[in-house]
């Protein structure tokens, strides 16, 4: 690698306009919900990095370990001079554990859609990475986008998506989401996804209920940014955090709860909330491993290998375009 430390940034995020207009009709529509991506403004993003250190969410030290475990595996199996496109980045802290392993990689393309964290951990990583190209793209990579030009010798694009966020999306959309991968990617794009596994409802609930509340605090900072970013007419305290295990559905369901009958007014809308009435946050889905492999499959990825940890609590699954 060079000694230059290179990063650029690049900025495809929707405005505020996208945001109030989400949140309306999120708001509108029945039941309520709010699409989980709205979760991430500067505040929800790092109440996200404090989750994963709570001691009930097994999620991200456990795929830390698997990667850690399996890395020369997975650099092999990547090969030289590789573009990996990290979508979903937040704080960049897996990431370092291939960027480690991995032999000259010719580039870092870490996607986040929100702004202010995006550029602070793309500085972060660029610092202990010096001469490695960091491209930040600032998008909500849920939706059709265009990388950057990438150049440099020639080597494998590599999408990687860890943490199980593939299990935010309904399994549809799975499908729809992985063919958007591929498009991005380009031909003979591979993939490495992390994806929580079927287990206890027990292990399951503790891990979005934590006893320090700091799933509560990502939930309902939600309300929060409604509040800040939209003036919005409502009291937080009156508001409720819910989730729990769906096991006929296999998935956890997020929801912000109203204590109490209430009108809330955002942006010159009124909205009326019944006492014990549910406002949907996020789904998070978790598969058996030949249930994924089943999704992938639809979406013309082929499974090239799977590892877990010795509980088998979690799965890292590497994926390659038939």
């Amino acid at each position: 690698m060079n000694d230059a430390t290179a990063i650029a940034f690049h900025d495809l995020a929707p405005g505020e306009d996208n945001f109030r207009e989400t949140v309306l009709r999120g708001l509108a529509s029945q039941p309520k919900a709010l699409p989980c991506k709205l979760f991430y403004d500067a505040r929800g993003s790092a109440l996200f990095e404090a989750i994963c250190d709570t001691p009930e969410y097994y999620l991200t030290r456990t795929e830390i370990g698997i990667l850690e475990a399996n890395a020369g595996d997975i650099a092999a199996r990547i090969g030289p001079n590789c573009r990996l496109v990290e979508l979903g980045s937040g704080a960049s802290r897996k990431v370092r554990i291939l960027l480690q392993a991995l032999e000259r990689p010719v580039a870092y393309v870490p996607v986040d859609i929100s702004r202010e964290h995006l550029r602070q951990a793309a500085a972060r990583l660029a610092a202990d990475f010096p001469g490695l190209p960091v491209i930040a793209v600032c998008a909500d990579y849920t939706r059709p986008f265009e990388l950057p030009p990438l150049s440099g010798p020639p080597g494998k694009t590599v999408g990687f998506f860890p943490g199980s966020t593939i299990g935010n999306f309904e399994p549809d959309a799975v499908v729809a989401f992985l063919k958007h991968c591929a498009k991005l990617l380009g031909p003979g794009g591979e993939m490495l996804i992390g994806s929580d596994l079927k287990k206890s409802p027990d292990i399951l609930n503790a891990a979005y209920n934590d006893a320090a509340g700091t799933n509560a605090a990502f939930n309902l900072n939600l309300l929060e940014r409604i509040k800040s970013e939209l003036g919005g007419d409502l009291d937080i305290d009156r508001f409720a955090h819910v989730a729990f295990y769906n096991e006929r559905e296999g998935r956890i369901e997020l929801y912000v709860k109203s204590l109490a009958d209430q009108t809330i007014g955002i942006a010159g809308r009124r909205f009326r909330c019944a006492a014990g009435e549910l406002i949907h946050t996020e789904n998070s889905y978790k598969y058996a491993i030949p249930e994924f492999h089943a999704l992938a499959a639809r979406a013309g990825f082929q499974p090239v290998q799977t590892w877990t940890d010795p509980g088998r609590l979690f799965s890292v699954h590497y994926l390659r375009l038939e």
